[in-house]
């Protein structure tokens, strides 16, 4: 079965992902890569693909074009793009028309004359008829016939023509030509494309790195090969300098159909020694698969057959839950009498394979109370399949979500313990882990309530000396740090505050619960106080035990634009109490709660009152 499995290796053909870093476009850098159209230019400002003229367009592409998607297998790949901007219209209150990032067939033109943008269209001089397209505009003439309501500047996502699908207010600073760092990731297996881009206060400095994103399925709107860039256009009686900085992009590798000639040498030597587990052909593992997940006294090998008898054939009544990776089911094992959990991995998730192989790599060999237990794994039939210990209570958002219990603060005091599987997890164990997807419905609960941390598909091991990681884009917003949707850099850091997220989402004082999909903080709306003892939390409706009035609300940190600093668990929990300290400052907090143009704001009290803003909707 190595030998077929090998064979099915050598035989795939992949086709290699594109990367490319130019970090500035300035100071006489005249790349070969980059080709130029209309009135574009290199100067020593960057890539200016207008001058400050009216009626002009321009547009910088790369030389080469990215395979997208593959036709034949289905593959779509994921790419990350980071690029920075100067967006100036030197002074002047009016200025047009936008810029955009694109991807579009080949051979789409642009109207020289200015207009849309400088995004590919035909004028058959009865109109402008688009080609496909996927761009993110930076739109500077709001009103117009495309935009509707949106008056002012604004970034948005095209699609095939200038009406964005979604859009979001752009604090562009536009006349004092401020630099906009623009990071874009898509994601294949959730479709998703996130857009990071900068704002400004009315003083001119960073107010925020704010985020848009969409769900569309590039595969299904542009062809296999796409041309990429920026394009931009000035109005008939307006303009600005559109300058392109710097520009950074990297795609995934693309896992081609086999060669049909070919796949027949595998097939005949596979049914040669065809055995009764189909081990995953069609997903291509890697012949050492077996072997290392087989290694130990861990988690043990499931046969499907005995895991769809466990699970009722996979029955909807025995559905637990439903996500991007598939679905979970609860499972009887009559040989132990016990209930498990069975993840049962999606087949068109792009990511499966992975997420599946980290799984069973990582959480076998992690032994903690505070952990979800993996008891075996299964890959046959085309399926992949992950058995857990099964949690009584379920996950921790059904409790603050979807009002299946109200957590009393005795049981929130047990959530509290998250802290020591994190602890465990960055220092005590002998590589450090980052699960990089900490969220409330990742976190289990048994049947006492006591909390184990689950889900593992995403986790990284690195050097504890090293402590971080950069990768492509991974997560889930609104528990997801800020600096990861900038950079992709995972750190033990951003697991601490997607943990504080998870902790601090929901409080019974408040008497509603907000949306998880809407539960979101930006870098610059949140803050942090140092303190040495833990603050108090004052409820004027409720009297507490002061042990318990003081639990939720520990955790703790500090933005200031791009520079953060962030507590870790190292050396400032103690196993008795989970006590964190702080540096030699006591501040009392009182929470307050109100409720006005639906925004949550907290109010705390640092010697005179003074309130700041959360930008979480309910």
């Amino acid at each position: 079965m190595a030998i077929l499995a090998y064979l099915l290796l050598l035989f795939t053909p992949f086709v290699a992902s594109l990367t490319f870093n130019f970090t500035d476009f300035g100071q006489g850098n005249l790349p070969q890569d980059i080709r130029l159209a209309g009135r574009a230019s290199f100067t020593e400002q960057g890539i200016e693909l207008t001058p400050p003229v009216v009626l002009t367009a321009g547009r910088a592409t790369y030389i080469k074009e990215p395979h997208l998607w593959d036709k034949a297998s289905g593959e779509l790949a994921s790419f990350t793009t980071d690029f920075s901007l100067v967006v100036d219209s030197m002074s002047d209150a009016l200025y047009a028309d936008g810029l955009t990032f694109f991807l579009a067939e080949n051979n789409s033109m642009m109207v020289p004359s200015g207009g849309s943008m400088g995004l590919p269209a035909n004028d058959d001089n009865q109109g402008l008829k688009y080609p496909l397209f996927v761009a993110v505009e930076f739109d500077s003439y709001g009103g117009n016939y495309c935009d509707g309501p949106l008056v002012y500047d604004h970034v948005g996502i095209d699609i095939n023509n200038l009406s964005s699908v979604t859009a979001r207010k752009w604090y562009s600073n536009i006349p004092a030509g401020e630099l906009c760092k623009t990071p874009i990731t898509y994601d294949s297996a959730s479709k998703k494309l996130v857009v990071s881009f900068t704002g400004f206060q009315h003083n001119y400095t960073v107010a925020s790195q704010d985020l848009l994103e969409y769900m569309i399925d590039l595969g299904g709107m542009l062809p296999e090969r796409v041309i990429f860039g920026f394009s931009a256009a000035t109005g008939t009686d307006r303009f600005q300098r559109n300058n392109v900085k710097s520009w950074t992009f990297s795609s995934s590798d693309l896992r081609k159909s086999p060669d049909p000639v070919k796949g027949k040498v595998a097939i005949v030597v596979g049914r040669k020694k065809k055995t009764q587990e189909d081990k995953a052909q069609g997903h291509g593992f890697d012949f050492e698969m077996n072997n290392e997940f087989d290694l130990g006294n861990g988690p043990r090998r499931f046969s499907y057959l005995e895991l769809a008898g466990s699970t009722g054939d996979f029955a909807e009544n025995e559905k637990l839950e439903e996500g991007g990776f598939g679905g979970v089911y609860k499972g009887f094992l009559k040989d132990s009498g016990t209930h498990v959990a069975v993840k049962r991995v999606s087949k068109t998730s792009k990511q499966g394979i992975k997420e599946y192989s980290s799984e069973v790599r990582i959480i076998s060999r992690l032994r903690h109370r505070n952990l979800v237990q993996l008891i075996g794994w299964c890959h046959e039939k085309r399926e992949l399949l992950l058995v857990y210990e099964f949690m009584e209570n379920g996950s921790l958002d059904s409790h603050l979500f979807k009002a299946r219990s109200l957590l009393t603060w005795g049981t929130r005091y047990k959530i509290n313990g998250l802290a020591s599987a994190l602890l465990y997890l960055h220092e005590e164990w002998e590589q450090c882990v980052l699960h990089r997807d900490i969220k409330s419905n990742n976190v289990m609960l048994d049947s006492n309530f006591n909390v184990k941390l689950g889900d593992f598909g995403l986790a990284k091991l690195v050097d504890h000396e090293k402590g971080s990681q950069t990768t492509l884009l991974a997560g889930t917003l609104g528990y997801m740090a800020p600096e990861c949707a900038l950079t992709g850099k995972a750190s033990k850091e951003s697991d601490v505050f997607s943990v504080r997220i998870a902790l601090g989402s929901s409080n019974p004082e408040l008497g509603f619960s907000f949306s998880e999909s809407e539960f979101f903080f930006s870098d610059s709306e949140f803050v942090l106080s140092e303190f040495e003892s833990l603050f108090r939390i004052k409820f004027p409706n409720r009297t507490f035990p002061e042990s318990l009035s003081e639990l939720n609300f520990r955790i703790g940190f500090r933005f200031s634009e791009s520079n953060l600093s962030r507590i870790t668990f190292s050396n400032q929990i103690s196993e008795s109490d989970f006590r964190i300290r702080f540096l030699n400052r006591k501040f009392e907090f009182i929470f307050r709660i109100k409720v006005s143009e639906y925004l949550f704001r907290i109010g705390f009290r640092i010697g005179k009152s003074f309130d700041f803003r959360v930008g979480t909707r309910f």
